[in-house]
């Protein structure tokens, strides 16, 4: 779908109202008022057959009858005219419509048919962007649009609010217009049939005028497209989100210890975090946290110095700080002896920073300013409790003063009513948020210390843990497709087959249908041994006695295997019942019992989950999950958020488990479920870890047993698009040795400075038409920290691991053009590698269909002119900018190959 029309939809010139009406009331009667009345500077014109005229302007009889064809049509009619409306729109080019009406989808049987007839519609006219329907509308108040039928025209703000309920965006534009909240953009999208949340971020994200984006979400549409726009956004601006409901509805049906673990709520906890979104759980927080992070810089780390002229509030502020897992700064000794000097002598030199009640608005302004200057401080709280001395707004101006000395975020707490208002006001007018308790602004700075860890995510550079996979993806796929079982659940035997293919260290498994098969195992494998029941459909095996341990001998085991069998036909006669399974028993000194596994999520599809495991693992509930695929540095936060880290670190003398080993196993695990799309289900546990490595004692699966035809290629049961390997190939370098041509990865960043480095200043302007110089790591991951389903880079990679070269693929907002770069090591240029990098660019833009690729480059690069010219792109000189456009189409039509260059100002065709 075209951004460029949703220009047309949410940024238009000329509108039309269906269904306007003089009915005082009505739906038609409120959207022209609001169009006519709010202050829009376009064309607004009803349709209605019915009338000449509606609220004093000339109507028309249809949409076609329109003099000029409207950016925007807005539906006002009832249900069963939106199909009809949207072929005449369509017909007339029609740039994007908002359907208000009600009755569709979420009005029973009726609805949907009519909700059907309405997407077939759609369909017909791929390029018309459609919001709602069934939604409120949406206004942007830096344009005085109000396409909506709302009582009232949001302020003007920095800020976006995008729901799905069009009731709640009433409630929300009532109380915000009583707080002073005002909006960059306030959107319903009700029944999103087509425009959803990813187009909606994806078109603020061009928006200069908007800072911040809220986000008030039932269900998600389309996960992988929502995942891709709020990462590309949050890199830059933050997103925070309230979801309704977290109900695990999923997890009843779920035959696995991890299915019953990870419920819907928790899925959309990780995909928020993995996506760099903060999650709130109430609406109050929603709009301080929003307010806050639009206007503070983030804070570096958790430690918080607290200012306060009362005791009380700053005890209440303590507690507040650890509940929310952030930390009392420590002063420094040289701090301490600053704030000595300006304090009185009975002062007590200690965080919080208690001025005492007399304190005047320089006290404050002193006490701030050191405590922002020690570096063992992240952020400032300052607390004013009005006492009988207090001077309120003065100390406010005082504070707010500290604002532009420091990149530092400081929150306030006012406590009080009347007194106090005229300093908040102060303190906002600075660009300081203040609240009106201590919690409450502490609670905003959770959001913001939140906020930048899932953003400090995005853009940290993971070892290269050199994972070596030598698995046959579609062999194994095979496999899995001849040998699931009835009910497509794979017991521990295959399970752990599974497992090993993918490197995971796994207990060696014999099966045993007797009790004399089980010794033969047993003497094969080596004493002690476990027995283990046989039965796929048992999940929890403990539970029935279907696990004994430390069996030493023969007489042993065929005892454990009479009495395993006894306890599962008492406790679960419907049980199909194998055997049992043989495994040596193994212990690591020290060692943790943990369980890995992964589940399929409604929305987010595959979902990654690793915590305590054993047999308390529902009963601690020490667990996390994070979405595939994963690099070590995600593996390694998920572990970390776990309260067992600690002990995984080496606690009170233990000694530190196997770290990589550990990380390791959760990133093939990671590959292992992206790679097979038939496992809905995976549990390891236990998984045993320890100083001496890593083990999975039991394992199984579950399987899709009506798999279709779902391929790795798509991986459309992934809501991120996995490392694109098909891309990998062969190629030859400048001195004839072999090399690879590979997407790029994160772990390449500092294969990424090596290969600028290599770069002469010339080459470096003519590839990014600007110097610069040196690079950095923020500069790396916008071009090493990928998403694969909106850009490509492909690096040449050379048998001592260095990169000789780098072509990039960037995709347009609508995704069908694609700007194309190019860069080789001056070292390696004249011979041939940047044609290979950009031939594999150009199939890689042939399998994604885009229309054309282009590229921007100066007039001087003629080593490159000429290859653009040797495979058919056109070329254009503007001169006034003094750069080449070249050009070349993809599909039929894209670009017209007979017609002249457009001539745009100063542009001419370049002959070469």
């Amino acid at each position: 779908m075209s951004q460029h029309n949703l220009d047309r939809l949410f940024a238009p010139r000329r509108i039309a109202v269906v269904g306007a009406s003089n009915r005082v009331g009505s739906v038609g009667y409120s959207v022209l008022r609001n169009l006519l009345g709010g202050g829009f500077a376009g064309v607004v014109q009803p349709v209605n057959p019915r009338h000449e005229s509606v609220q004093s302007v000339e109507a028309f009889p249809s949409v076609a009858a329109l003099p000029k064809v409207p950016d925007l049509v807005v539906v006002c009619s009832p249900a069963d005219t939106a199909p009809g409306l949207v072929d005449q729109c369509g017909r007339a080019g029609v740039g994007g419509m908002v359907i208000l009406s009600a009755g569709f989808s979420e009005a029973g049987a009726a609805g949907r048919l009519r909700q059907d007839a309405l997407t077939a519609a759609a369909e017909r006219w791929p390029r018309l962007r459609i919001l709602g329907p069934n939604c409120l509308g949406f206004s942007v108040p830096r344009l005085s649009l109000g396409a909506s039928f709302a009582a009232d025209m949001p302020a003007p703000g920095r800020v976006a609010f995008v729901s799905q309920s069009g009731a709640l965006c009433t409630s929300v534009l009532d109380w915000a217009r009583g707080e002073g909240i005002g909006f960059s953009f306030f959107a319903s999208l009700g029944n999103m049939l087509d425009v959803g949340f990813a187009d909606t971020i994806d078109w603020l994200g061009r928006d200069p005028d908007t800072d911040a984006i809220i986000l008030y979400v039932e269900s998600i549409r389309d996960a992988r497209a929502f995942m891709s726009a709020a990462r590309a956004f949050a890199r830059h601006k933050p997103i925070l989100a309230y979801k309704a409901g977290r109900s695990p509805e999923s997890a009843r049906a779920a035959a696995s210890h991890t299915g019953l673990l990870a419920g819907s709520g928790a899925v959309y906890d990780a995909a928020f975090q993995r996506a760099g979104i903060e999650r709130v759980d109430d609406i109050d927080a929603l709009f301080d946290g929003a307010e806050i992070l639009a206007r503070q810089p983030l804070p570096a780390g958790p430690r918080v110095a607290i200012v306060t002229n009362a005791g009380g509030p700053g005890v209440m502020a303590t507690d507040s700080l650890i509940r929310h897992g952030a930390a009392l700064a420590e002063l420094s000794l040289d701090s301490q002896a600053a704030l000595a000097a300006t304090m009185p002598d009975w002062w007590s030199p200690a965080n919080p920073i208690d001025l005492l009640g007399d304190a005047p608005p320089e006290r404050f302004a002193s006490a701030a300013r050191l405590a922002l200057a020690d570096p063992g401080v992240d952020a400032l709280l300052v607390i004013l409790s009005p006492q009988a001395m207090t001077d309120p707004e003065a100390s406010a101006a005082a504070i707010g003063g500290l604002r532009a000395e420091t990149r530092k975020p400081i929150l306030a707490a006012w406590m009080g009513g009347p007194r106090v208002a005229a300093g908040r006001r102060r303190l906002g007018e600075a660009g300081i948020a203040c609240y009106s308790s201590p919690e409450q602004a502490v609670a905003a700075f959770a959001h913001m210390l939140a906020y930048a860890r899932n953003r400090e995510a995005l853009f940290e550079t993971p070892r290269d843990l050199a994972l070596e996979l030598d698995v046959d993806r579609r062999a194994l796929r095979a496999l899995l497709r001849r040998e699931r079982p009835e009910g497509g659940l794979l017991g521990e035997g295959p399970a752990k087959r599974v497992l090993a293919a993918y490197g995971i260290p796994v207990a060696a498994t014999l099966a045993a249908a007797d009790a004399e098969a089980a010794v033969a195992a047993a003497e094969a494998v080596g004493y002690p041994v476990v027995l283990k029941l046989d039965a796929a459909e048992v999940a929890h095996k403990s539970d029935l006695g279907g696990v004994i341990l430390d069996l030493a001998d023969a007489d042993a085991v065929r005892s454990a295997f009479a009495r395993i069998l006894a306890r599962v036909r008492a406790a679960r006669p419907d049980a199909r019942v194998a055997g049992v399974t043989v495994q040596p028993m193994r212990r690591f000194e020290g060692a943790i019992e943990l369980i890995v596994g992964a589940s399929r999520d409604p929305t987010f599809g595959t979902a990654l989950m690793v915590g305590l495991g054993g047999v308390a693992v529902e009963l601690l509930g020490d667990r996390v999950l994070g979405l595939p695929p994963l690099n070590e540095r995600l593996a390694r936060r998920m572990l970390e958020s776990l309260r067992i880290w600690p002990l995984l670190q080496g606690y009170r003398g233990s000694a530190p488990v196997d770290l990589d080993r550990l990380i390791g196993v959760l990133v093939r695990v990671s590959y292992l479920v992206a790679d097979i799309p038939e496992i809905l289900e995976l549990d390891i546990n236990p998984l045993l870890v320890g100083a001496e490595g890593v083990l999975a004692l039991d394992a199984r699966l579950r399987l899709d047993v009506d798999p279709g035809a779902e391929t790795t290629a798509t991986y459309a049961h992934l809501a991120i698009r996995p490392y694109p390997d098909e891309w990998v190939r062969e190629g030859r370098g400048p001195d004839g040795q072999p090399l690879v041509l590979r997407p790029i990865r994160p772990e390449d960043e500092p294969r990424w400075h090596a290969l600028l480095a290599a770069c002469s200043p010339d080459s470096i302007r003519k590839r990014f038409r600007y110097l610069f110089k040196q690079t950095t790591h923020e500069m790396a991951t916008r071009f090493c920290f990928i998403d694969y389903d909106r850009e490509m880079a492909i690096v040449a990679e050379a048998g001592d691991g260095s990169l000789l070269g780098v072509g990039r693929l960037i995709t347009d907002p609508g995704g069908r053009r694609a700007e194309f770069a190019v860069l080789v090591a001056d070292a390696a240029q004249g011979r041939g590698l940047g044609g290979q990098l950009t031939d594999l660019c150009l199939e890689v833009a042939r399998a994604w269909r885009l229309e054309a690729v282009y590229a921007l480059t100066s007039p001087d690069n003629t080593s490159m002119l000429s290859l653009f010219q040797e495979r058919g792109f056109r070329s254009t000189i503007d001169y006034a900018e003094g750069q080449v456009e070249v050009e070349l189409a993809l599909a039929q039509g894209a670009v017209d190959a007979d017609a002249p260059a457009v001539d745009g100002g100063g542009a001419s065709t370049l002959d070469s």
